[in-house]
């Protein structure tokens, strides 16, 4: 499908936002590893948490998904039966890693693969420290999917580590974390940077022992095990997902004329790097804090447009906003000047090599992008001409470039649009409704 934006026309008015994903997926998983009957609400309804519940339903778990509620019944993790065949995780890392750690704490015969894309995406973080603390998992060649979880035949508890991550990656964390759950000790996780902590308060939530210190310099995560796996069912609703909101935000901030409300989103602190790194380059952002829900903060922000200056990005900020860089460079070339990345190596193992990929279609919209080895430099013109550009099978691009078309001089149109269902299938609902003008077309 051939998405069509038609340029310079204002966005006005207030939205909410679909559930957040990366809680989604988390929420999902952890209402069928408890016994009972699980309502969460908010759910977020896309591609990427659909996979995670087919698989949990072939591990014996039932669930129904009707206007964004999610009801999950479960015979809880220790009933777990084994998969008749591998569990499909899509284009999902999420899925995947996250699944492979609870897996390993069921002690289940499983196989976990996915599409192609996912084929070619890095295990090896998560296989290494599995494999340290006794869980019998391998990968293909190269440490990628297909990934095979064998039963241990002695049934005994696997053993608590110190594992210090190499990059920050709250996937990885949290697979450590969710097998840590049937280890003899505490675990301990040592990261350069600070990760997204929704597993951490989502364990907190459930009375799990989990810490988390601030380091000089990085983050130590430890958990001790419970004494049992009886998991309480969940009852909670999933904040509007900032990961989304980002789009909005930065369409409004590029659109002259602009300014719009987004409610009730999702403002945990390791996730808004993008909202700071926004307001140094002069966006006009404001944030009304609105309390918890689900364990989360969340608030409601208001963008008006303004014009925006370059800025270099790294350091700590950049794992705080690692799912935002594609939009980030939609707005840095509308910026004025030079706007630099470094530190973000970790974008060429997402769904796509994203600093390759960004730069060759951003590139064809007339965007002057060079790529680096750890991010990549844009010297900002103000103004971006339009053309056609492809999603490549990465929602969060496929979504930016369409954010890039709603100021360039001539339409922009993006090719392989349907990916964009993968995380935010009400995109271009949203963005209509505040004035956007788009169509979708067959390719």
């Amino acid at each position: 499908m051939i998405l069509e934006v038609s340029p310079l026309h204002p966005l006005r008015g207030t939205v909410s936002l679909p559930g957040d994903k990366s809680i989604s997926h988390r929420a999902a998983l952890l209402a069928g590893m408890a016994a009972g009957e699980s309502k969460i609400e908010n759910f977020l309804d896309a591609g990427v948490t659909r996979v995670m519940l087919d698989g949990l339903q072939q591990l014996g778990v039932a669930y129904a998904l009707e206007d964004n509620q999610l009801v999950v019944t479960s015979p809880g993790i220790m009933a777990w039966h084994t998969p008749e065949e591998a569990l499909n995780c899509g284009n999902s890392g999420t899925t995947m890693r996250l699944l492979a750690g609870a897996l390993a704490a069921a002690n289940l015969d499983v196989v976990l693969d996915g599409s192609e894309g996912l084929r070619r995406r890095p295990m090896g973080r998560v296989t290494g420290p599995l494999q340290a603390m006794g869980v019998k998992i391998t990968g293909s060649a190269a440490n990628t999917a297909p990934l095979r979880i064998e039963k241990r035949d002695d049934g005994h508890y696997l053993k608590g580590i110190r594992h210090n991550l190499p990059v920050a990656s709250a996937q990885v964390k949290s697979a450590i974390l969710l097998a840590a759950l049937a280890a003899d000790s505490r675990t301990t996780i040592v990261e350069p940077g600070p990760s997204r902590d929704h597993t951490e308060r989502m364990f907190s939530g459930l009375g799990w022992d989990v810490q988390r210190e601030e380091l000089p310099d990085g983050v130590r995560v430890s958990l001790t095990p419970p004494q049992n796996l009886r998991i309480s069912p969940l009852q909670m609703t999933v904040p509007g997902d900032f990961s989304s909101a980002a789009f909005l935000i930065v369409a409004a901030a590029i659109t002259p004329g602009s300014g719009i409300a987004l409610q009730r989103v999702g403002l945990n602190p390791t996730r808004t790097g993008l909202l700071d790194v926004l307001q140094q380059m002069g966006a006009a952002i404001d944030i009304r804090e609105r309390g918890l829900q689900g364990g989360e903060p969340v608030g409601d922000i208001t963008v008006s447009y303004s014009p925006l200056h370059g800025i270099a990005v790294a350091g700590d900020v950049v794992v705080r906003m690692i799912d935002e860089f594609p939009v980030f460079a939609v707005a840095a070339a509308y910026a004025e000047g030079s706007t630099t990345v470094s530190g973000a190596e970790e974008l060429r193992h997402k769904e796509t090599d994203r600093i390759a990929v960004l730069a060759g279609e951003l590139r064809k919209l007339g965007v002057a992008i060079e790529e680096k080895p750890d991010g990549f430099e844009i010297a900002g013109q103000g103004g971006l001409n339009g053309g056609e550009a492809d999603a490549c099978g990465d929602h969060r691009l496929g979504m930016s470039l369409a954010v890039a078309g709603l100021t360039t001089k001539n339409p922009v149109r993006v090719g392989g649009a349907e990916i964009i269902s993968e995380s935010f299938p009400e995109f271009v609902e949203k963005l209509s409704l505040l004035g956007g003008v788009m169509k979708q077309v067959p390719e």
